[in-house]
């Protein structure tokens, strides 16, 4: 586990971007927090650092976004808020093999639907900041928050 404190928007973004530039191949991360924790924010910077142009919105109303990457793969960024259960996903035609990063907010909605977690990021309003704790829920997550703990700009926003 990694604990960080974002004391700035431009640190929440960071966050994102490194997130981007550490990322496997394959992942799927739970954006976890209360509304304007930061989630919305930090998948944007992360889509953003991965090469989508143009604008990147929230999925809040649509339930999910797909973005094309720079790398010929998709990403997808789902905001499971608005449904009642994770039988609701079935319409959305989600296909596992389709998208090689999944980025989820309100992930606890499509339980038992959605592919296994990689990382948990879960998000707090901290004073005029955010705290962010990451959680590997996989090998693939742990090597990932390793990776990411060894990078300087991440270190300096190290919360421990």
């Amino acid at each position: 586990m990694l604990e960080l404190y974002l004391p700035t928007p431009d640190h929440t973004d960071l966050l994102g971007q490194l997130l981007a530039r550490t990322r496997p191949a394959q992942a799927l991360v739970e954006l976890q927090g209360d509304l304007g924790a930061g989630k919305s924010t930090t998948a944007r910077a992360l889509l953003r650092a991965l090469g989508v142009q143009g604008a990147v919105r929230s999925p809040t109303y649509t339930l999910i976004e797909r973005y094309p990457l720079a790398d010929g793969s998709e990403a997808w960024h789902l905001d499971l808020y608005r449904i009642g259960g994770a039988g609701e996903l079935d319409f959305l035609g989600l296909d596992e093999g389709s998208a090689s990063l999944w980025l989820v907010e309100w992930p606890e909605r499509g339980q038992g639907v959605l592919p296994p977690t990689d990382l948990r990021v879960e998000l707090a309003i901290d004073g005029e900041g955010r705290s962010a704790r990451l959680i590997a829920l996989s090998d693939s997550g742990e090597a990932w928050v390793k990776q990411l703990a060894a990078v300087d700009d991440l270190r300096a926003l190290s919360a421990s």
